[in-house]
């Protein structure tokens, strides 16, 4: 479960024969990945190196967290451990450990570094290990992981709106990256002046009324003439997108209302994906999927034929 959840890990105990009563719980937020994990005897994980980054908070009794040939970092519902990429984690856990485990993509936190800075990024994302859940910081951390408890809890469908999911998704990754100490913190510290409303109101103006035109991000600062950085940063702050996954999910809208409302035979899903900018069918048809539920197939006429039978 863990080596298809995480990343390919190997789980030993010290007990001659162990109980495996384990339990593991996962939820997706956007694209971070999110488990509760519990071992009733002491246990043992091995790692191989890490591509994205891993933070373990303990619930309930303590680990040694080792990262490559680093210090363990002994932590207890008081002190959590951040893994980076490119290494293997060494897990000791006592008996009845829990723990949360989350999984942030590294490109993904990487854009939004570079979001809050302003600028590239010219080195590797590289965190403090140790995070200390007792000062300010470290509660609020917990209090953002309590809010997406919420939203994940049964009967709220909030994590399956793909905007609702994205915004609590960036919300953590932000928390993370001005909350725990990195080699970035100095510099977030002073965040890039950003662009006012207005630009950034005309760029999604042009994306809104103009979506079939063949923007690109440097097209679009330059017709709001702001640089490119201001562009995807404001776009960031505002819409929790960036400028090109904005204008892909007005487009989908657009071939959405368009399918539906056709009559039969008025229109085909080639003719309207191609008259709103999707080129590639195969990657349209599967966003599509992903963003309404159904394949275009299913939308095309629905509304339209109801209209012709009455």
């Amino acid at each position: 479960m863990l080596s298809l959840a995480y990343l390919p890990s190997t789980l030993t105990s010290p007990v001659r024969v162990p109980s495996l009563d384990v339990r593991l719980n996962l939820i997706k937020i956007g694209r971070i990945t999110a488990g509760y994990l519990r071992f009733g005897d002491a246990m043992r994980i091995r790692t191989t190196e890490a591509t994205n980054y891993h933070l373990d908070i303990p619930t309930a009794g303590s680990s040694a967290m080792r990262s490559g040939s680093e210090p363990p970092v002994y932590a207890t519902p008081s002190t959590a451990a951040v893994f980076m990429p490119g290494r293997p984690a060494d897990l000791d856990c006592d008996r009845d450990c829990a723990q949360i485990c989350l999984m942030f993509p590294a490109e993904e936190l990487h854009t939004e570094l570079e979001n809050l800075l302003g600028e590239p990024a010219a080195r590797p994302l590289e965190f403090s290990r140790p995070m200390d859940l007792t000062t300010p910081a470290g509660a609020m951390f917990i209090q953002t992981l309590r809010m997406i408890d919420l939203a994940s809890a049964p009967g709220n469908q909030l994590l399956d709106h793909p905007l609702a999911a994205l915004r609590l998704e960036q919300a953590l990754m932000l928390t993370l990256l001005l909350t725990q100490p990195n080699n970035y913190s100095e510099a977030l510290e002073h965040p890039p002046k950003l662009a006012g409303p207005t630009p950034i109101a005309q760029a999604i103006e042009l994306i809104r009324t103009r979506p079939e035109h063949p923007w690109t991000v440097a097209t679009l600062a330059a017709e709001v003439a702001i640089s490119v950085r201001s562009l995807q940063v404001g776009f960031s702050r505002s819409v929790g997108q960036t400028p090109m996954r904005y204008l892909r999910q007005v487009r989908l809208e657009r071939v959405h209302d368009e399918l539906a409302q056709a009559e039969p035979g008025a229109t085909t899903i080639t003719q309207a994906a191609g008259r709103w900018g999707f080129t590639h069918l195969g990657r349209f048809a599967s966003e599509y999927r992903k963003t309404f539920g159904e394949l275009p197939s299913k939308s095309l006429g629905r509304l339209g034929a109801n209209t012709t039978r009455r």
